[in-house]
């Protein structure tokens, strides 16, 4: 698989697992400009890449704004949404149960 082989859905995101192994599972996600914000609280920790765009969350009632190459630690329970995002905005999630 290549990661940048994907269409840009229209609304929402789209969601790809890559790997699921023991205790991780990794997904590329590939976000539209128009995103519903809905809060998770997972109950696994979570490492997020932005490979692409730019995005804007609210992680336990503060605003994250991130640009192409960041990266970002969300521990589990924490309550998040993704509030914004650029068409095209690709991430990496490793989620480590």
């Amino acid at each position: 698989m290549n990661l940048y082989d994907f269409d840009t859905p229209k609304v929402g995101e789209d969601f790809t697992t890559l790997l699921e192994h023991k205790n991780i599972k990794i997904n590329r996600i590939v976000s539209s400009a128009d995103v519903e914000p809905i809060e998770y609280i997972q109950e696994e920790d979570e490492w997020v890449v932005l490979i692409e765009g730019e995005a804007t969350l609210l992680i336990d009632g503060e605003q994250k704004k991130l640009f192409k190459g960041e990266t970002l630690f969300i521990p589990a329970k924490v309550p998040h949404t993704v509030l914004k995002t650029s068409a095209g905005t690709v991430w990496l999630t490793v989620h480590i149960f």
